[in-house]
């Protein structure tokens, strides 16, 4: 069985191994959303299969268990972990945030993705009501852009902090 979408490819043997190739020419949400998936998937077949052999050649035996911090620099530290938490409900000490898939994907150094070409990262959140947060945003004054397309993995918005970094808004697709 083969499942192929935008630029991801994951195919299914009859020995239940696994591969899946990546093309990386033209990254865009999507893509990034789509490779989340596909890695999901891969992980969920390798542990469920027999004949390891050929995966674990270039697997690690260890593995990072999950994002532990985001750490980046600030104008006004105090004042924009302020904004993040008052706004977006984010305690910069410890944040305990809900399970879900986390997007882990380069960009190529000249993409416009993130806006500013000076601009070297970009956030992505997860969020339950893209349209409840992006009005809770407008309800302090903070300038939120939904898209109006409404793709399979769901839909998006786009707003920045205090410090013009880009943040994006993702209401993940109610699974079928």
């Amino acid at each position: 069985m083969r499942v192929a979408a935008l630029s991801a490819t994951v195919a299914f043997s009859s020995s239940d191994y696994v591969r899946c190739i990546f093309f990386m020419t033209l990254i865009d949400r999507r893509t990034v959303i789509i490779g989340a998936a596909a890695l999901a998937a891969v992980r969920t077949a390798e542990s469920a299969k027999g004949d390891t052999a050929e995966v674990q050649m270039n697997t690690p035996t260890e593995r990072v268990l999950g994002i532990g911090g985001l750490f980046f620099r600030s104008r006004d530290p105090k004042k924009l972990a302020q904004w993040y938490e008052l706004n977006l409900g984010i305690d910069h000490r410890v944040w305990q945030q809900a399970a879900g898939p986390t997007a882990f994907t380069p960009f190529a150094m000249d993409t416009d993705y993130f806006g500013s070409k000076q601009q070297g990262w970009m956030l992505n959140f997860r969020v339950r009501s893209l349209d409840a947060m992006a009005a809770q945003l407008q309800k302090s004054n903070i300038e939120v852009k939904v898209d109006p397309e409404k793709s399979p993995y769901g839909r998006f918005a786009r707003l920045h902090d205090p410090e013009g970094n880009p943040i994006e808004l993702w209401e993940p697709a109610s699974p079928a």
